[in-house]
């Protein structure tokens, strides 16, 4: 990937998810409030972090326990599929966690050892929020419910987080055409 389309990947979704909140309409609110618990995300979010993940395991090379990879795919295969039904509860929210984590990989590759490139810590910086907030959501997901309850209570709130993500994003959009 390049560096380009790396920094212009998260600004245009930082871009969109700050419009959305800075529209303030009640879909926005309802859509959000009802993500952490939502059995359609899970099967999005979830399924789509599972499946990226499984790709990997089966791409291992060698040195990373490569040879064992089928009994490793199997396993983690297992575990995804027991999750839906045994802890069903904010495997949304897990499941951004999942591509959060996931994505960043690629996001950071293209940014390594490009020194001569210093603009790209825009990118790196929001790149590694992403990744503190997925850890934290990951280990704690109720906590999103508990933030969009928080956020929504006054509109103001969402405004503000949406005009400051959008901001950022298009901060990043610019970025991306400077390399």
């Amino acid at each position: 990937m390049s560096l380009t389309l790396a920094t212009l990947i998260p600004g245009l979704l930082l871009l969109a998810l700050g419009a959305a909140l800075i529209s303030g309409r009640s879909t926005v609110g309802a859509l959000l409030k009802a993500l952490p618990r939502s059995a359609a995300a899970t099967w999005v979010f979830f399924g789509a972090g599972s499946l990226w993940f499984l790709h990997r395991v089966w791409n291992l090379s060698p040195a990373d326990f490569g040879e064992y990879r089928t009994l490793l795919t199997i396993f983690f295969a297992a575990v995804a599929l027991l999750s839906f039904k045994y802890a069903p509860d904010f495997l949304a929210v897990r499941g951004l966690a999942i591509l959060m984590l996931l994505a960043a990989t690629p996001l950071l590759d293209a940014a390594y050892m490009e020194y001569e490139q210093p603009q790209r810590l825009f990118m790196v910086t929001a790149v590694y929020l992403g990744i503190a907030l997925a850890i934290y959501l990951g280990a704690a997901p109720y906590r999103l419910r508990d933030f969009f309850g928080w956020l929504f209570q006054r509109p103001g709130r969402s405004r503000a987080l949406g005009a400051g993500l959008a901001a950022y994003g298009a901060l990043l959009v610019v970025v991306a055409f400077t390399y």
